[in-house]
């Protein structure tokens, strides 16, 4: 007699940062445990990772961690997520919930390769998530439950911030803005330092000037309630240094630079998730 199956309340399939981060971020809030979790990856060096500092199993079967769950995350990349669909198809129940993190995978083309069975819920995060500061938004598929939804708030609060979305029509944009804003804010980061040394400051000093100041920044945006536009007001007096640096970087067009960023990166999003044509 074959022995019986080991259950789990988890399984997610890939096993690279923002997995593990997840992993991280759901034992530490206590949402489940290390021993409920079995992560998939081909790389045998991540699965040894997932073993060692998350005391989680971690196999590289799909189909058996699917049947082993209720509940999956798919972590695969975005150009081997059609894949990884078809490999778990015969494993789906009506039972199955899968929260999908790949950028640009509508969830109609996950319903579509999962099956009529498939309770589908998208999330989009952001890096931050890997320090328990990430960004998230949700949005359930047409046969995902509000529970479905719930239990996608409640997975990805364990690792930041996470509000729900009425139509996935707007998760584009939401690449394009908090998926991708990290990257901003880690140039402008980058142009301070640089800034800071060209006007005379040591390299290590400018850092730490740069760094310091975007955290503080950030805090004083969260913390106090005021509008991006009334705290930039309130340190910019007239005929001062600040207003010198912002209408120097107004007139080289700072701002629509930005825009015009979260507009190509949202566009990107569209063709990622575009169907592939057919040969």
């Amino acid at each position: 007699m074959a022995a019986k199956q080991k259950r789990y309340s988890l399984a997610l399939l890939g096993a690279g940062n923002m997995a593990t981060a997840l992993a991280r971020g759901f034992a530490a809030a206590k949402v489940f445990k290390p021993a409920q979790m079995i992560a998939t990856d081909s790389d045998p060096a991540k699965r040894r990772l997932a073993k060692r500092r998350l005391g989680i199993d971690a196999v590289d079967d799909n189909r058996a961690a699917v049947r082993a769950a209720k509940v999956v995350v798919l972590a695969v990349k975005p150009q081997v997520i059609d894949a990884v669909m078809n490999e778990i198809r015969p494993e789906v129940t009506a039972g199955h919930v899968f929260v999908s993190i790949a950028a640009g995978v509508t969830t109609r083309r996950l319903e579509a390769y999962l099956g009529a069975a498939a309770r589908v819920i998208r999330v989009m995060p952001n890096t931050p998530a890997l320090l328990g500061h990430g960004m998230s938004v949700v949005v359930r598929g047409r046969r995902a439950t509000v529970a479905d939804e719930r239990l996608a708030l409640r997975l990805f609060r364990a690792v930041g911030e996470a509000v729900a979305a009425t139509s996935e029509d707007v998760l584009d944009a939401v690449t394009g803005l908090s998926g991708s804003g990290p990257a901003y804010v880690y140039l402008f980061a980058e142009a301070l330092i640089r800034g800071g040394v060209e006007v005379g400051l040591a390299p290590e000093m400018a850092r730490r000037l740069a760094l310091q100041t975007v955290l503080g920044a950030a805090h004083m945006l969260s913390e106090t309630g005021e509008t991006p536009e009334a705290l930039r007001a309130a340190v910019t007096s007239p005929g001062g240094t600040t207003l010198a640096g912002l209408t120097e970087m107004q007139r080289r067009q700072f701002v629509e630079s930005i825009v015009a960023g979260i507009a190509a990166a949202t566009a990107r999003s569209r063709e990622l998730g575009a169907p592939k044509k057919q040969d």
